[in-house]
């Protein structure tokens, strides 16, 4: 095998520096400023050539298209009362009990991910769940970490619940069908063991009673708008997954319509919205395809695909765990959306077994669950709760992390190998 090069060692070591900032983003700096710093000095350095580094930022074209569209329609759903309304059905149906309302949350939170997708989960779940804690006088942190531990269980149970799917699968998205077939069971599985290590790790949180309101509230016209909008909005996105076409630009299409809509009906002007968007986190999506990108330039891709070739060779269907629960681990030190470019590029540079291939997803999809950085959807998680005046640090994630993540993993990838 050829020497690595000093180049590859420097590159290499840039690339962990910025993943290590956007870990534990020094300084409390935002986590976009380390990937795009990291990305940066490595074309300043010409470690990778700067048309190389465009190619990889017009890679991510159809992400931050997605990421546009669900924050247009998380930030007109909050300016129009439905988080508030939807808090109020929530706290309605929980009668006092917080216990049924984590149930509650965690269902909604399924349903979410399942038809809008993790990131929705992240981006819209999240501000109508703190809503719900807060009408129900309950600790907030329970149902919100159900938002970013359910947002990873459930987003292998169809291709459009997590981007990350159509990036390791790339133009060979299996069929709806196929894909039931082999991913019903694991999902199943994995959305069990979250809850009930969830539960088990918030028990004590639970415990008591919260507010028994059982007011209805009601929606006004513009809300019943964005309500009906972000419906549309997964339809639309099961028909184009059905296609196999990419999701960016119809969500996007919807969320701009949606919004100016509302707000010419309104008079208003669309600054306000434009304001409120998080628009570092395309920064931040950008910046780790860049990053992705300088693996490929190092030749990093091609030792990976060897040694998935020989591990395969020998030991067959344990392969499949060994690399499920490598790329697991690997989403957390990298985030799971670089991980899953890195996988696809070695899907395509090897024949893999189709059962090391779904352990590979599973471990894309499911692993983030682990840490704080392990996935897009987990730091729009925490994009989402700084916005309420929530923290959660790296040890306090970890700890729920370390408890739900791992029986969760082996659960679903024995459930998928003898599905």
């Amino acid at each position: 095998m050829t020497p690595i090069s000093h180049g590859a060692w420097l590159t290499w070591g840039i690339a962990g520096l910025a993943t290590a900032g956007v870990i534990t983003r020094p300084f409390k700096w935002p986590e976009a400023i380390w990937a795009v710093a990291g990305a940066a000095v490595i074309v300043l350095l010409g470690l990778l050539p700067l048309a190389d580094a465009w190619h990889a930022v017009g890679e991510g074209l159809d992400v931050y298209l997605f990421l546009i569209g669900m924050m247009l329609l998380s930030e007109l759903a909050r300016r129009e009362g439905v988080f508030d309304w939807v808090a109020a059905a929530a706290v309605r149906h929980a009668r006092g009990s917080p216990r049924r309302l984590f149930l509650l949350v965690y269902a909604v939170g399924v349903l979410t991910t399942v038809f809008l997708s993790n990131d929705a989960t992240a981006v819209v779940l999240t501000p109508a769940v703190f809503a719900v804690a807060k009408r129900a006088n309950a600790k907030p942190l329970p149902h919100l970490l159900v938002c970013a531990f359910v947002a990873n269980a459930a987003s292998f149970v169809l291709p459009i619940s997590n981007p990350a799917n159509l990036v390791l699968y790339g133009g060979h998205l299996p069929s709806l069908a196929a894909w039931l077939q082999r991913f019903a069971a694991a999902s199943v599985c994995s959305i069990v063991v979250t809850y009930a290590a969830l539960y088990f790790t918030q028990r004590r949180a639970l415990r008591g009673a919260c507010a028994d309101d059982r007011s209805v509230l009601r929606l006004s016209t513009d809300g019943r708008i964005t309500v009906i909008a972000i419906g549309v909005t997964a339809v639309v996105l099961l028909m184009v997954s059905a296609w196999d076409k990419p999701l960016g630009l119809p969500t996007a299409i919807l969320g701009v319509c949606t919004t100016l809509g509302v707000l010419i009906r309104q008079r208003q002007s669309p600054w306000p919205v434009v304001k409120a968007i998080a628009w570092d986190v395309l920064a931040l999506v950008a910046g780790l395809f860049v990053l992705v990108q300088t693996l490929h330039h190092t030749g990093i891709i091609q030792r990976l695909a060897s040694g998935a070739e020989q591990l395969v060779a020998r030991w067959h269907n344990a392969a499949a765990f060994a690399l499920g629960g490598l790329i697991a681990v690997a989403s957390n030190l990298l985030n799971n959306l670089p991980a899953g470019l890195i996988a696809s590029a070695t899907i395509q540079s090897d024949h893999l077994p189709q059962t090391v291939i779904d352990s590979l997803l599973i471990g894309v999809d499911l692993g983030p669950n682990l840490s704080i950085t392990g996935s897009l959807a987990t730091i729009l998680w925490l994009n989402s709760i700084r916005r309420e005046g929530e923290h959660v640090g790296f040890a306090t994630f970890l700890k729920v992390g370390i408890c739900t993540m791992p029986p969760a993993l082996l659960v679903a990838l024995v459930a998928r190998l003898w599905a």
